[in-house]
């Protein structure tokens, strides 16, 4: 048995490519459009770690999607916590669970998947801004 891929389903395919490319850091890897299916896949990793892909999923017409937290996270571990995280609130991102700790914060893509990042190694030595802010809203 070999891991695959975990598929989320989006809304808005610009804004979740924007977001998980972008802002996150995540490459392409290949997109598939299927006209008769009325869908677009598009299949995201890592750089350096194309085993472990997101699937995104946009179905062409219009449907509401409901997220429970039976879903959990997506999980990323990062080189710097505190530089990913400024970048993100820079281009935008409200940062939910601010990485007080110097190891682990939650951001949540556009369409409210939660994301979690956590740091490379031992935690960094707590700093702020991160130190003192609170967290904003579910994570």
């Amino acid at each position: 048995m070999k891991y695959l891929h975990t598929m989320v389903r989006v809304t808005d395919l610009d804004a979740s490519i924007d977001f998980y490319t972008n802002k996150l850091g995540l490459t392409e890897l290949r997109r598939i459009d299927n006209e008769g299916g009325r869908f677009t896949l598009v299949f995201l990793a890592a750089e350096g770690d194309e085993s472990a892909q997101v699937e995104l999923t946009y179905n062409w017409d219009p449907e509401e999607l409901s997220g429970g937290r039976n879903f959990g996270h997506l999980a990323y571990r990062v080189e710097n916590i505190y530089e990913l995280c400024q970048r993100l609130m820079d281009a935008g991102v409200t940062i939910n669970r601010p990485p007080r700790d110097g190891r682990m914060a939650f951001v949540r893509s556009p369409d409210g998947v939660s994301i979690e990042l956590l740091q490379t190694g031992e935690a960094l030595p707590p700093a702020n801004p991160w130190s003192d802010m609170p967290n904003v809203g579910e994570w």
